[in-house]
């Protein structure tokens, strides 16, 4: 049985407050003393023109959470808040929305908690305040043990409560267990993770949406109702209902899974060791063989030379990515009763969806090209010199997508699929983190799509590993860029073969309808087409001289036929 548990909670209506400009540097907590109960305090109108000041501004803007940095904030309104309390201990989750001079908002949750120790969590001090002459300091609660512990107990006390706005769930795996630890993982971005026994992980969403959140609703599907073997098990979430009744994803609490490492630190490594072999054994690139690009390949299909230059390895750890990545969609392909899950045919309405989310984004990143063309040289900018003289053919490439000629299902996918969401245990793979591209929509990202556009995104990751190795590690190397880069594109055709030859043959033994081989091709170069581009964004803006990537990606595409 599905067990909740649901705390108290207030709503109050959108709140917004002038800015008001504070010296938080001289700031002096006496001066801001309200007479009024903590668990009171944001019922409290003069505290919330204080705290959602620009104080709350500089806290959030240097969260690395935080994704609003290129835009510049206009104000903070709190949107919701909701206690999190067991007897007399209360913490607030609060649902701040930050609209921007830009005209868009995004909607973060922080809870919260009042701390009196001056010596603790420096660093994550959003105001210094009084509460009944009594200082301290408000922090995110996520500092605080006894916060974590708070809330690791209400999911494992879950309760069934219904019509509630806040609901604790917890899953069947999560049996007999009491509190030991917990901590901050630590190094994140998007959001915040906390360990807890070193069992678990809750993952507490830091930018949300006014829907589930894919990595919940993926998760639990992938390990409660499917029994997929090779992804953290999901343990319990929190979920708000919101004033549409729509489901708003909190935190997701999952299994802790041991590893080595995520696949991209450990391709990498083991790149920098064949890349060092070329010198190692003199090896003459310009006679290595070329791999029919995209064509299925087994593993002694690989001639004799490449193996003596690369390896067998790498190639392995391929086809077992392979197996899992099928294993993964063969999952989320054969559901038939949750319309969430259940495989769907291409139609007229995705063709338009897809047409018009792609020429948006090209049409940026053309935008983007033309304002840093100055920023490149050499190989990377007759790429860029290259791309904008064919903006017509990409173009019409994306246009051409004829949804009528497709005979394949779309299903859910992972969506953001590359060797840093996927975890190395030993010699096998464990998939993470399905929220999805950090650009797209809430919505967007659940939209069922053809199962090579994950694949997709592992063959541009693949390309990534390649050229990164190149580029961190090229003083080691006696060769040639250019010949570098030719060896790159070599082990790329072979990477991409072997991991299509196991992928294919695993998906259609369990029926999973990807297409016949020529509607495969053409979905498959229709996504790292949309892959490179949505990349070439990014290089551009933060690190150009790595935009040769994606423009080298991009290159293959259309200067050469699947």
């Amino acid at each position: 049985m599905e067990l909740y548990y649901v705390t108290c909670f207030n709503a109050i209506p959108y709140i917004y407050y002038p800015k008001i400009k504070l010296m938080s540097e001289e700031l002096k907590i006496s001066a801001y003393n309200f007479d009024v109960a903590w668990e009171e305090l944001l019922e409290n109108k003069d505290f919330l023109a204080i705290f959602l000041s620009d104080v709350l501004e500089q806290y959030i803007v240097k969260q690395r959470w935080y994704g609003g940095k290129a835009s510049t904030i206009k104000y903070i309104e709190l949107s919701e808040y909701f206690r999190i309390q067991q007897n007399d201990e209360v913490y607030f989750g609060l649902i701040l929305e930050v609209d921007f001079e830009e005209a868009f908002y995004h909607h973060y949750f922080i809870p919260i908690a009042f701390v009196s120790d001056e010596n603790f969590a420096q660093k994550d001090r959003i105001l210094p305040i009084s509460i009944k002459n009594q200082e301290g300091y408000i922090i995110d609660a996520v500092n605080l043990e006894s916060f974590r512990k708070l809330v690791f107990e209400r999911i494992e006390a879950a309760e069934l409560i219904d019509n509630t706005k806040v609901q604790y769930h917890k899953s069947n795996f999560l049996i007999d267990v009491s509190y030991e630890s917990s901590r901050l993982m630590g190094l994140e971005q998007s959001n915040t993770s906390l360990v807890f026994n070193e069992k678990y992980v809750l993952k507490f969403f830091r930018r949300i949406f006014s829907n589930k959140n894919p990595d919940y609703e993926m998760n639990r599907f992938l390990t409660d109702k499917k029994d997929f073997k090779n992804t953290p098990k999901y343990y319990g979430s929190i979920n708000y209902i919101g004033k549409e009744n729509e489901v708003v994803t909190i935190a997701v609490m999952q299994e802790l899974v041991e590893n080595q490492g995520d696949a991209w630190d450990v391709f990498t490594k083991e790149l920098e060791s064949i890349f060092e072999t070329l010198d190692s054994k003199n090896i003459d690139i310009d006679n290595l063989p070329a791999p029919q690009l995209y064509e299925r390949l087994r593993i002694h299909d690989i001639p004799h030379r490449i193996i003596d230059w690369a390896g067998l390895s790498l190639f392995l750890k391929i086809k077992v990515l392979a197996q899992r990545t099928a294993e993964m969609h063969i999952n989320l392909g054969s559901e038939f009763e949750d319309t969430a899950f259940t495989p769907t045919h291409f139609n007229g309405d995705y063709s338009v969806w897809l047409k018009n989310r792609m020429i948006y984004q090209f049409q940026n990143r053309l935008n983007i090209i033309e304002n840093n063309l100055h920023k490149l040289e050499g190989y990377s900018l007759e790429l860029a010199k290259d791309l904008l003289k064919k903006k017509s053919l990409i173009r019409s490439k994306f246009l051409n997508f004829d949804w009528t000629k497709l005979k394949g299902e779309r299903i859910r996918v992972h969506g953001d699929y590359h060797l840093g969401q996927i975890l190395v245990q030993n010699d096998d793979f464990f998939i993470l983190d399905f929220e999805g591209e950090p650009e797209s929509t809430i919505r967007d990202r659940q939209v069922k799509q053809p199962p090579m556009k994950d694949v997709a995104g592992l063959f541009r990751s693949f390309h990534y590993a390649i050229y990164a190795t190149i580029f961190n590690n090229q003083h080691k190397y006696k060769h040639s860029q250019e010949q570098l880069f030719k060896a790159a594109e070599l082990l790329y055709g072979y990477f991409a073969g072997v991991f299509l030859g196991k992928y294919v043959y695993t998906v259609q033994q369990a029926n999973l309808n990807i297409g016949y081989s020529q509607e495969r091709n053409f979905i498959l170069e229709y996504c790292l087409l949309e892959k490179a581009v949505y990349e070439l964004g990014y290089e551009l803006n933060s690190r150009p001289t790595w935009a040769v990537i994606p423009l080298k990606g991009i290159s293959n595409l259309i200067n050469t036929n699947l």
